[in-house]
């Protein structure tokens, strides 16, 4: 009896069955492309939407970072098993709309949930940026094991097939990163990038859909109803962040920025960046210095020089110009020359705080570290350390190095202040006050005695000389200006720093070093 027959055909040795529905290369290049950039957009805006209520640290950027990662790892070990159970002509164009429709879900929920979520507790930061992050990315990481699955036609060009993709795909996240951290977030508010992004995945999926539809010959996959849902879902979600509570009168490329009103004081205005409340000023008394390390800052340039001699002054930092316009107050004809790094802060500045450029105050956009390189040496009487990223002094800005240059700008018997704030133990204060002492041979500190005492935190004023402090001079000034504050100085001080770490540019764990034990 012969054998049965079959008429199924058997391939070459070493071929699959070539796909007869196949993407053209050109498309299933442009997804990969797409769909991988599309997650470092979200990324990048991710960080500025949760920033205004956690704020913006090294843990914060971590935990972006990491469940952008998370979302990319579990993304695509679910797209490459549904590829192997499913045609993925039917799953690469619900995927992106899903996508589009998450994004821009993502707005509202991280608006409301940041209003509960408020503060830098882990948990908080973490639950967050999994709200803002994890569905979407997720959702975008699964495209590309399933372009890849359809890519597949010959075990021998299975390498070049995945690897020509997968560069395609790093190519797609690195353009994005680029364009989006020089020019979205220059240009344009995160909300309008998250929607732009999630309308250009919808519109996306949907032509696809359609495309394939019609190469197919087929209807659209999924049920009626669950295409109505999908739509009346991002209909949804875009109608809630019209009316979700935002944090921000205007986002600059670096903060969440808004000014409010006094309601204590007609004319008193408080500037907050990532809703950390950052400087106050009284629009029609510059000599109002509202808080307490403003008021040690004046107090220090009070006696800096003797009453109303002019000084050149150098401000690492603008925020709401509060001691400059001080300075120019109290000392007419100061040269105050400001280091912002912001542009849309000084903008802000002067549309609602009062600022007036001219010759007594210049502002300078630009990276206090790179600037100062290039003051001149001895130029300076006055220079205040007031740069701040949400609460954390930038790492770059508080090293030796940094104070070296400093030095080199202040001219002999000329004064450095530096604000700095600290929680218990205070490793931080301690650390760069032995960093700024590593240049400057004569310092003093300035700060609350509780917290002094590591009863809680606060800001603490670092002042530095070559010469020796006008110390009670400085004491008489702090106690009319704010006789709460405490000066130490001397063996006192020195017993404060102890043998705490000297930052430096190769090593300086600032963030860390404020992280609370």
């Amino acid at each position: 009896m012969s054998s049965p027959t079959s008429d199924v055909t058997v391939p070459p040795a070493g071929h699959l069955p070539v796909p007869s529905r196949a993407l053209p290369n050109g498309l299933a290049a442009f997804l990969v492309f797409f769909a991988s950039g599309a997650v470092l957009v979200l990324e990048t805006a991710a960080l500025r939407l949760v920033g205004p209520y956690v704020g913006v640290t090294l843990q914060v950027t971590s935990s972006v970072i990491g469940i952008a990662l998370a979302a990319i790892a579990y993304g695509a070990w679910s797209g490459g098993w549904l590829a192997d159970r499913r045609d993925p002509r039917t799953l690469i164009a619900p995927a992106l709309v899903l996508a589009g429709i998450a994004t821009a879900v993502t707005l509202p929920v991280v608006r409301y949930a940041g209003e509960v979520l408020r503060g830098g507790a882990a948990s908080a930061i973490l639950l967050l940026v999994a709200l803002a992050v994890f569905v979407p990315a997720m959702l975008l990481a699964a495209v590309t094991p399933l372009v890849v699955k359809l890519q597949l036609a010959d075990l021998r060009r299975t390498g070049q097939v995945v690897g020509r993709l997968s560069s395609i795909g790093t190519l797609g996240a690195v353009t994005a990163t680029l364009v989006t951290g020089f020019v979205l977030v220059a240009a344009l508010p995160s909300t309008v990038i998250l929607l732009g992004l999630a309308v250009s995945l919808g519109v996306s999926g949907i032509a696809l859909g359609v495309w394939l539809r019609r190469q197919d010959r087929t209807e659209l996959p999924g049920p009626a109803r669950a295409k109505a849902a999908l739509a009346v879902l991002g209909l949804v979600g875009a109608g809630l962040t019209t009316v979700a509570p935002t944090p921000c009168d205007i986002e600059t490329a670096y903060h969440c920025a808004r000014v409010t009103s006094d309601p204590n004081r007609d004319t008193g205005r408080t500037l907050l960046l990532n809703s950390a409340q950052h400087s106050y000023v009284d629009l029609a008394d510059p000599t109002h210095l509202e808080y307490a390390y403003t008021k040690w800052i004046g107090a220090v340039a009070d006696v800096a020089a003797p009453a109303g001699r002019r000084l050149d002054a150098l401000h690492l930092g603008g925020g709401g110009f509060t001691v400059p316009r001080y300075l120019t107050a109290t000392r007419p004809g100061t040269d105050n020359v400001v280091f912002e790094i912001d542009g849309g802060l000084v903008e802000l500045g002067e549309r609602k705080l009062g600022v007036r450029q001219g010759p007594d105050l210049r502002a300078v956009v630009g990276d206090a570290r790179m600037l100062v390189a290039g003051e001149g040496t001895d130029s300076r009487d006055l220079v205040v350390g007031d740069a701040f990223g949400h609460l954390v002094v930038p790492w770059h800005l508080a090293t030796r190095e940094m104070a070296a240059e400093i030095r080199r700008v202040t001219r002999p018997g000329g004064v450095y202040v530096q604000n700095v704030i600290d929680y218990p133990p205070l490793r931080f204060v301690r650390s760069e006050l032995a960093t700024v002492a590593a240049e400057f041979g004569h310092l003093a500190l300035i700060a609350p005695p509780a917290a002094l005492a590591g009863e809680g935190g606060a800001n603490f004023l670092i002042v530095a000389s070559d010469a020796p402090l006008p110390l009670p001079a400085i004491q008489a000034r702090l106690t009319r200006a704010d006789p709460t504050a405490a000066l130490l100085a001397g063996a006192a001080l020195d017993d404060f720093v102890g043998e705490a770490l000297v930052l430096t540019d190769d090593y300086a764990p600032v963030d860390q070093l404020l992280a609370t034990a």
